[in-house]
């Protein structure tokens, strides 16, 4: 299954007493594959400098890079095709880009947003990462 996460998400799937790290364990365990393009890359880098600092990103930059040597399941894609679902914040549309170049099954987000996604007639649908987790991962230990 292939997902893009949004970064709210991916900012709360690292350490055990997160409330997405059922995400981080399935990545981890090569149960997922994760689109990300550049821009989704760069927008994680900003956010994780500004609220933990450069070292911190540079151990989350490793462990993508460990995950794609491991399982291969980091797919990074580079849109070439804007596809402008989100009007409401188009900043938002990276993520809707990306999983709809990599033919993912889903955003996972807590963002409303992404809802436009639900009848523009692609295949990624968004998904929040408790309902990801109660019916995608919860059977798995």
């Amino acid at each position: 299954m292939t997902v893009c996460l949004d970064t709210g998400v991916f900012l709360q799937m690292f350490g055990r007493r997160q409330p997405f790290y059922r995400i981080l364990r399935a990545l981890l365990d090569g149960q997922l594959i994760l689109a990300v393009s550049t821009e989704i890359l760069l927008e994680y880098e900003e956010i994780i400098v500004k609220l933990s600092g450069t070292e911190r990103w540079r151990d989350v930059a490793t462990f993508l890079e460990l995950l794609t040597q491991l399982h291969g399941n980091i797919r990074q894609i580079e849109p070439h095709y804007r596809f402008g679902v989100i009007a409401a914040d188009p900043d938002d549309n990276k993520f809707c880009d990306c999983a709809i170049a990599a033919e993912a099954d889903f955003i996972v987000t807590e963002d409303s947003h992404f809802g436009a996604l639900k009848s523009a007639g692609y295949k990624p649908q968004p998904i929040t990462p408790e309902e990801f987790i109660r019916l995608y991962l919860s059977a798995r230990s």
